[in-house]
Parts: C-alpha cells; structure tokens; sequence
C-alpha cells in the first residue's frame, strides 16, 4: 500500500503541474476554454495574476514530489502530509470564493492521497 499512497501523491503533484502550465503558459490560449465563466476579455487582463497563481501551485507539485523522494520515512510523510494539507485548504478556500468544483477536482484527489499517507506511509 506504501506505492498505492506514493502514487497518489504523484496524482496530485500532476494536476498541480497542469495548473502551473495552464496559469503560467497557456492562460490567454486555453484558459477561455477551460474557464468559460469568466468574460474572455479578463484573460489579457488577468495574465499576470495567472501567472502568479500558477508559480504557486508549482511549489505545491515540487514539494508532493519531494516528499516522494526523501528516504527516511518519517520526514516523507511530514512533508507529504503538509503539502497535501496545503492543497486541501486552497481547494476548500477555492471552493468557497470561485467554483465548489475546485473542492472535487482538487480537495479530494489531496484528501484521498493524505489518507493513503496517514495510513499506509
């Protein structure tokens, strides 16, 4: 189950990785696409912000890999477990302040793999 918790951290870490390349690289292109609530003059607008905000969720995948690969088991799973926390929290906020959907898409990939964490690291 050791690999079965890695390999949800890793999950997590991808998404995380998406939503850098989305915010940083691809928010005037692809972002209309992917967020069709917001008025696609605000893209131009908001590149900046994006950015920022995609700088940040590539901190949050660095340190899920991270923790991946730290030997000593129980410094990997402190480290899993508040990097996993933070994802938590900023879907929890995400989902109050923008979209509830932030909650599914990205609290409970984060939930399942700090349980996984919890129990099986």
């Amino acid at each position: 189950m050791e690999i079965v918790a890695k390999i949800s951290i890793l999950i997590v870490a991808l998404e995380h990785f998406y939503i850098l390349w989305l915010e940083m690289f691809a928010w005037k292109t692809r972002g209309p696409k992917v967020f069709r609530s917001i008025p696609k003059d605000l893209f131009e607008k908001t590149e900046m912000m994006a950015k920022n905000q995609g700088l940040y969720n590539g901190f949050l995948a660095v340190g899920l890999i991270w923790s991946c690969l730290i030997e000593n088991v129980i410094w990997s799973k402190n480290i899993a477990i508040f990097f996993l926390s933070c994802v938590i929290v900023a879907a929890i906020y995400g989902a109050i302040t923008v979209d509830k959907r932030i909650f599914f898409t990205q609290g409970i990939p984060a939930i399942i793999a700090l349980f996984l964490t919890l129990f099986f690291l």
